[in-house]
């Protein structure tokens, strides 16, 4: 059932023949690029989306494509999450854990990268606080209402081999601060959360997976800029060209989106569950020098007791503990 699916593969390649209708799907970040690819490429094929922003009006706009393209019953909401602030966050989860309605599929696709130093509302450091910290929280707070059978995808990066978390200044209260090197801490710590979700909840039927996305130029980058990212690109090319490696070339958003839905609905569970996932196919451990566009995840990303270790200090800096998946049935 996985296909053979690669880099160049798109959300509707991934996808072609597969009915998602009575499917309900959250996916957060629906204001632009990944996000909005993903909730198409979903409700196009029958599912009910609940769509998470923090701009409800910019989602608004940027999703009309979806409710455009929606089929066989598919369909779109829209819900107001600001990662950066845990009242929000609380909020959020509080108002779908009153609705009832359970969820199929999680996509934590929301972020933000290499922002300059700063805090979100509750103080911590602003990538990991809302690239982690907020979904941490919010997928804890309605993992009730992941249905058995069900699965959390979280859209981390091959940025994670920048930085692991570091659990004793995850707020850069005693480190310089190098913007990469804090988003390489959220990515990893993105990959953490799901092989520590997966371990809690796959006897009840629930997995949970991580990714990277691919290279796509999205609003994701606005704090690089263009000068930045073109350097960074011919730099790239010059080492994959002493390697005899073909020019590295940006993915189109919808092959960005494809893994998201590859590994959300077609892989197969025990395949990608606990696991890191790029270009439609489970990655292999690599640590070591590699070049930046080559496959590959680090083996601390994907260490079980260090995702139980993460989750400790996550459940410690938000003030809030989360029960395994048995006190969750009970």
């Amino acid at each position: 059932m996985t296909g053979h699916f690669g880099a160049t593969s798109t959300t509707d390649d991934v996808l072609a023949g597969i009915d998602l209708s009575g499917k309900r799907v959250l996916v957060t970040g629906v204001s632009a690029g990944l996000g909005v690819e993903t909730a198409r490429a979903l409700a196009a094929h029958g599912a009910s989306v609940v769509g998470a922003a923090r701009d409800l009006a910019k989602a608004q706009a940027a999703t009309a494509v979806v409710r455009e393209q929606a089929k066989n019953g598919g369909g779109l909401d829209l819900i107001e999450l600001d990662l950066a602030s845990l009242a929000s966050v609380r909020a959020a989860a509080d108002g779908l854990v009153a609705d009832g309605r359970p969820f199929d599929l999680v996509i934590a696709n929301a972020g933000v990268m290499a922002a300059p130093f700063g805090h979100t509302t509750d103080g911590f450091e602003t990538q990991f606080g809302t690239n982690h910290l907020g979904h941490f929280v919010f997928i804890n707070r309605i993992a009730s209402l992941i249905a058995p059978g069900g699965r959390l995808v979280n859209v981390a990066s091959s940025g994670h081999r920048f930085s692991d978390v570091d659990l004793d200044d995850p707020n850069f209260e005693r480190t310089p601060y190098e913007p990469m090197q804090a988003y390489g801490r959220s990515k990893t710590a993105n990959i953490l959360f799901a092989v520590e979700f997966d371990r809690r909840h796959k006897g009840r039927g629930v997995r949970a997976t991580a990714l990277h996305p691919g290279g796509i130029r999205t609003e994701l980058g606005r704090h690089i800029g263009e000068d930045v990212l073109d350097g960074m690109l011919v730099r790239i090319n010059a080492e994959l060209a002493t390697e005899g490696l073909p020019a590295y070339q940006w993915k189109p958003i919808p092959q960005g989106a494809a893994t998201s839905v590859w590994a959300g609905v077609v892989a197969a569970a025990d395949e990608v569950g606990g696991r890191y996932c790029e270009n439609c196919h489970v990655s292999k451990v690599t640590d070591g020098l590699i070049n930046p566009v080559s496959e590959g995840v680090r083996s601390y990303a994907l260490d079980p007791q260090h995702a139980k270790a993460l989750w400790a200090k996550s459940e410690e800096l938000v003030g809030e503990r989360f029960p395994e998946a048995a006190a969750i049935a009970a």
